[in-house]
């Protein structure tokens, strides 16, 4: 598998604060790698690092097989939590400077720019100032100059933020039409949502150490517990749970007698799937078995609340 992006045991102080401790982590070519982190653990100094804003006290980042150096500035985008336009330029004269400081000439930034507005249909925003803009509008504009010179790495910082679910709905097709046309990203979002939705690979950051790492399907396999929810047709609802009870770990049940279903939950031990299935067919008929499948959320948390009660 070939990387965008490693990071070799990268530490930063700040004074006596240690913002990174030996962090190191690969970010596969054309993926979307979820940066997660509470507040405060080290994902802002790691970003820094990246864009070449602050430079790391030990270790090494490489860049596309090389050693991260100023002439890939032009080759990563980068779009933070808070927002950089000035709030007094007009919008157009702002974003056709942005884009030439990126390397477009004024007529490649100028057809890009046109492309990019009337796809956003931000047209009429051209000779407005920042100022006048909302911070949804703002943003609009800002994600359009950190994708117009068509990085190969975009690291997108709460992309989300200041947007309704329309528009955040259209930045989330936007980041994946970049990502299946080959733009490698970096997201870093408290969004448990979206990074269940866009995020192929995590890495979680915990008062400056990486906690957790790989890609999201590995890592929800392995944070399974093998607990099914199942849902029983049956008017004999105590009878068959009393049964059940004794026979395996019931987490917790509940009767739908209206419709004539036992719901409940249960954890598998020594059995296949398939046994169980089996064994409970042979009781009533099943209108569901579903296996519970962590979500990022529940990893998340799970995995904070073991380290500090480990620290």
């Amino acid at each position: 598998m070939n990387h965008i992006l490693v990071a070799k045991e990268v530490s930063k102080k700040y004074g006596s604060h240690i913002a990174l401790n030996n962090v190191s982590l690969e970010i596969p070519e054309n993926s979307i790698y979820g940066l997660l982190g509470p507040n405060g653990a080290g994902k802002t100094s790691l970003i820094r690092i990246i864009n070449q804003i602050t430079y790391p006290d030990s270790g090494e980042v490489f860049f596309n097989g090389q050693a991260l150096n100023p002439e890939h500035i032009s080759m990563i985008g980068y779009l933070p939590e808070e927002r950089g336009l000035y709030k007094s330029m007009k919008v157009g004269e702002q974003a056709l400077y942005l884009a030439q400081l990126k390397g477009l000439s004024k007529d490649d930034a100028k057809k890009k720019l046109k492309y990019w507005f009337d796809k956003f249909e931000i047209g009429d925003w051209w000779n407005k100032k920042v100022q006048e803009l909302s911070k949804g509008m703002a943003q609009k504009v800002q994600f359009i100059v950190t994708v117009l010179h068509e990085p190969k790495l975009l690291i997108f910082d709460e992309p989300f933020s200041g947007f309704d679910p329309i528009n955040a709905n259209m930045i989330k097709d936007e980041i994946l039409e970049l990502k299946n046309n080959g733009t490698s990203i970096i997201f870093s979002t408290h969004r448990m949502e979206s990074v269940e939705e866009l995020c192929e690979y995590i890495t979680l950051i915990h008062k400056s150490e990486k906690i957790l790492d790989g890609s999201l399907s590995s890592i929800k396999k392995a944070y399974k517990k093998n607990i099914f929810d199942v849902g029983m047709q049956t008017s004999n609802f105590q009878e068959i749970l009393n049964e059940l009870t004794k026979r395996f770990i019931i987490l917790d049940s509940h009767i739908d007698a209206k419709e004539n279903q036992l719901n409940f939950s249960l954890q598998l031990e020594n059995l296949s799937t398939q046994e169980i299935l089996t064994y409970l067919a042979s009781k009533a008929p099943i209108n569901h078995f579903l296996e519970r499948i962590p979500t990022v959320n529940d990893i998340f948390i799970q995995t904070i609340e073991s380290k500090n009660s480990n620290a």
